[in-house]
């Protein structure tokens, strides 16, 4: 219990979300309900959508939903819904076809406040938040927001993409049309001009383990490139094609190092809705090559693969430059995140691991994000202070490292 109350008193900082300042708490019963990692559970039980929400099917879709909650009730997404709507909205009893329209109009109403954010944030005593560049808008949450560039995807793979979709995504963020390498890099320096160095803390990505990361010279992207018109492309030349961006990528934010993070998301590939968790161990040693290519640069992980962990730790143990943080939706899960959380603290520096990310699209599930990532932390490190690793002072410095010191020494939080 001691343990418990002086970890609720350190403060925290969200190092990735999609929090939107047009609306950063929910809109509704179905920003809670139906966010994305519950709206997976709900297709798995027989719910007939699997897609996220779109906008004005949210009554339809909640209607829909209702009749499945039995079947996930076990999970812990639901868990996060409990604790949303008994914490925040006062509500502890089933959401039923009759009750459901109360409680979604109790949360728009709620919602009106433009500071009803601003106190969830303070209630899960989570000082700031970063989010992406693009949902800042007019800058009204600045207090409690920072940002990470998240504009391109030059290494996301999915089988519904054409092979030269990383070309595509360079001549959709720079507004011009490449033929040959000059193109791609006049364009490629057009889009650099986008990142506002100084206003954000990191560079936000995914890399997909279906791609085989290596250099790629001139010439490897020239014969890919006069492949494109022809229909001819393999998945090599789209490998050819990400390889060759993320280089210009990397050695452009290199060069302000001082100032910028990349950030990258791993373990996590598209399936016909969402994700699966899915990391070859070959593309853990091709990391390291890119690692080494760019020793100047800090690389933070966000890794959903749990089967990784252990050997990703061994990679950041020889690579100064790579760091991890919290735990993502595949493996948001109260034993996955103790089974990390152990792993890291056996391992990794402390000034290597952030303690907590949320990747929550609303002021809600921060929230409840941060309340299963407390509990589990005391977990684990009661288990040590009893065992005598570490003694109850050693446990609170080590926790307030990763939830707060480390998210402002590593990615410059609060500068």
């Amino acid at each position: 219990m001691w343990l418990d109350e002086q970890i609720k008193k350190i403060p925290i900082l969200d190092v990735h979300t999609h929090l939107d300042s047009a609306h950063m708490s929910a809109r509704g019963l179905h920003d809670v309900l139906l966010y994305h990692m519950v709206v997976s559970d709900l297709y798995s039980a027989g719910c007939p959508s699997g897609h996220r929400v779109a906008e004005g099917e949210e009554g339809a879709r909640l209607q829909e939903a209702i009749p499945y909650l039995r079947y996930i009730q076990n999970t812990s997404c639901f868990y996060g819904v409990r604790l949303i709507l008994r914490d925040l909205y006062g509500f502890t009893g089933e959401i039923t076809l009759d009750n459901y329209g109360e409680l979604d109009e109790r949360i728009k109403q709620v919602s009106n406040d433009p500071n009803w954010s601003r106190r969830i944030l303070e209630k899960a005593n989570v000082k700031k938040a970063m989010t992406e560049w693009a949902l800042r808008r007019d800058g009204d949450f600045d207090d409690c927001l920072e940002y990470s560039f998240e504009e391109t995807a030059f290494c996301r793979v999915s089988q519904y993409e054409p092979l030269d979709a990383p070309l595509a995504e360079l001549e959709r963020v720079s507004q011009s049309r490449i033929q040959d390498l000059v193109d791609v890099k006049e364009a490629f320096a057009r889009f650099a001009t986008l990142i506002p160095y100084g206003e954000v803390r990191s560079y936000a990505n995914h890399l997909s383990t279906d791609i085989v990361y290596r250099p790629i010279s001139d010439a490897d992207m020239e014969a890919a490139l006069k492949k494109r018109s022809t229909a001819t492309l393999t998945q090599e030349d789209r490998d050819t094609f990400s390889n060759y961006l993320l280089t210009l990528l990397l050695a452009e934010l290199e060069q302000h190092h001082a100032e910028i993070v990349f950030q990258f998301s791993l373990g996590a590939e598209p399936l016909p809705y969402e994700t699966g968790s899915k990391l070859k161990q070959d593309t853990i040693f091709q990391l390291v090559d890119i690692l080494s290519r760019f020793p100047k640069l800090q690389f933070n992980c966000m890794l959903s693969s749990t089967h990784a962990s252990q050997s990703l730790c061994t990679v950041a143990r020889e690579c100064p430059n790579l760091s991890f943080s919290g735990y993502w939706w595949h493996s948001f899960s109260p034993k996955s995140i103790r089974n990390i959380m152990e792993e890291r603290l056996d391992m990794l520096a402390l000034n290597k691991q952030v303690g907590f990310f949320s990747d929550a699209y609303c002021a809600e599930w921060v929230y409840a994000k941060s309340v299963i990532v407390r509990k589990e932390l005391v977990r684990v490190l009661a288990q040590r202070i009893q065992q005598g690793q570490y003694t109850p002072d050693t446990a609170l410095a080590i926790a307030r490292e990763i939830l707060w010191e480390t998210p402002q020494s590593l990615l410059g939080m609060l500068k």
